[in-house]
């Protein structure tokens, strides 16, 4: 019965969620009560060469060496072996761990009982299992039976080990290439809050307060503002940054399938569910959850995104219960969400219940000192993006990207810039540098006032003629007085005369706005 118990323990930790070491560890114990040892090895074979895995009974040096099997007469005899081996107590073959026990060094170059299992899956060898006794006798009561199920059960324990330690490797692997992917991915599409006007250092620091909170935040801004960069920084910087951050376009789920996407649903549950299916809420277990477009969720769907929630359960559509989720939840929109909740189309409670924590992404307006470094960013992209040289901005073409009203944001500004690298590289040499002009924006760009037309930022008075009518170039210290002063009286007058309201849209500090407005004779 012993036997038979140790046996039964092999074969049931096969079964079980254990570490290699505590496998290999197991499996000794159970050959020690099957077989009367002193001394017993664990090895994996590779290519001729014996890995001790685990050992008893052996010096501690015996895990961190390796034998040759050719070298050593009776491993070379199991590794050809298809069944266990005893050797005889008198044998003149030497054994391979002489000196290597750990209580008595050289008692295993004397008579002594010796055997040992060649391992092997599907015909294959993998490793062997040894076993050494000071008594000449000791193994006289082990039957061949018994040692050939120790021998199968050891082997089936080393390929368990073998393919978990493989299957835990691979997978690893492949999270770190995930992860470079997904960096590669967050560079490629601009993922950093590129900028450093004040707007973007308030921006920066609410990231920093709320992030770490896991406190539900909702994000809003107008369209092409980086909401979503926003909510991927939070993102990062909060102790979820290991797990997933999912996103679903709330605008892009009709009111038919928009239950399913969140919540899930079961087999059956509808015409077309042939198979169970998590829903967004479930597969973030643990990360988190940003719902873009929130304004624009369906009604319908609304109370059970709140109880979702509140009480952090989801149940799929179909199911008969309840499934326990741990997620965080960032929201964003467009829209003026409290004019939605008060014309009765986003409910007060799920409004509430998002609005935990507000972070307004200020429009690319209120900050167009970041303007230039946004054009080179997205000037940077552009060329890595075509195969192109160097790209470049004329001093014209910049002061028409800065007096332009940009109604879409940093997404207006990226396709705007794209767009004049591909009109501008037409004809360049490949390598050459792409000279981009005010001439490549094509139709113009909405909001920007061209120089000496109407009462935009650019209206100044026109540089005098020339004999002939051509005009003379003012210098281009002028130019950009001039230009300064434009942006500066439009901002004051669309402020109403408020300068550090004026001042903060110009992403300057209040005092540094009148020292230039006094320079340029404004004050």
């Amino acid at each position: 019965m012993p036997n038979l118990e140790a046996l039964l323990s092999v074969a049931l930790d096969l079964t079980t969620s254990l570490g290699a070491e505590d496998r290999y560890r197991r499996l000794l114990e159970a050959v020690r009560q099957v077989v009367p040892c002193d001394a017993a090895c664990l090895m994996r074979y590779d290519d001729g060469v014996l890995v001790p895995l685990a050992a008893h009974g052996l010096a501690p040096e015996v895990l961190g060496r390796t034998f040759c099997a050719r070298a050593h007469p009776r491993l070379d005899i199991l590794c050809h072996a298809e069944a266990p081996v005893r050797f005889r107590p008198d044998t003149d073959l030497p054994d391979p761990f002489d000196g290597l026990l750990a209580s008595d060094e050289t008692s295993l170059a004397h008579v002594h009982a010796c055997l040992g299992c060649p391992l092997r899956v599907e015909g294959a060898l993998i490793g062997l299992l040894t076993a050494d006794a000071l008594d000449p006798r000791a193994f006289e009561r082990v039957d061949e039976a018994t040692l050939s199920w120790l021998g199968a059960l050891a082997g089936a324990a080393v390929r368990t080990s073998q393919l978990i330690d493989a299957l835990e490797h691979s997978a690893e692997r492949l999270g770190l290439v995930a992860d470079d992917l997904r960096r590669a991915a967050e560079r490629e599409r601009g993922a950093g809050l590129l900028g450093t006007s004040p707007a973007m250092q308030r921006l920066r620091d609410e990231i920093a307060l709320v992030a770490p909170s896991d406190l539900t935040v909702l994000i809003t801004g107008e369209t092409g503002a980086g909401k979503e960069l926003v909510a991927r920084a939070v993102h990062a910087a909060s102790a979820r940054r290991g797990e997933p951050l999912l996103h679903v376009n709330c605008a892009a789920l009709p009111e038919s399938v928009a239950e399913s996407e969140l919540f899930g649903h079961v087999r059956g549950a509808f015409t077309g569910a042939e198979q169970n299916r998590p829903g967004k809420l479930e597969v973030a277990d643990g990360g988190t959850l940003f719902l873009d477009e929130i304004g624009e969720l369906p009604l319908a769907i609304q109370p059970k995104l709140l109880r979702a929630l509140q009480e952090g359960e989801v149940q799929r559509v179909g199911a008969d219960r309840s499934l326990r989720v741990d997620v965080r939840v960032l929201a964003a929109t467009n829209r003026d969400i409290e004019k939605e909740v008060a014309e009765g189309r986003f409910r007060a409670d799920l409004f509430h219940r998002l609005n935990v924590v507000r972070v307004a992404v200020p429009p690319l307006r209120e900050r167009r000192s970041d303007i230039p470094l946004l054009a080179g960013h997205f000037c940077d992209a552009a060329r890595a993006r075509l195969g192109l040289g160097p790209v470049r901005l004329t001093p014209a073409a910049r002061a028409l990207l800065m007096r332009s009203a940009w109604p879409g944001n940093v997404r207006e500004l990226e396709n705007t810039l794209f767009r004049m690298v591909l009109q501008a590289s037409r004809g360049v040499p490949r390598g050459a540098s792409v000279l981009l002009e005010p001439d490549h924006v094509g139709a113009g760009l909405p909001g920007a006032a061209a120089p000496g037309r109407g009462g935009g930022a650019a209206q100044e008075k026109a540089p005098p003629a020339r004999a002939g009518g051509a005009q003379e170039q003012a210098p281009l210290n002028e130019q950009v007085d001039a230009f300064q002063r434009g942006l500066i009286r439009e901002a004051v007058a669309r402020h109403e005369g408020n300068w550090a309201a004026a001042a903060r849209s110009l992403g300057m500090h209040r005092s540094n706005l009148h020292h230039l407005a006094k320079r340029l004779g404004l004050r």
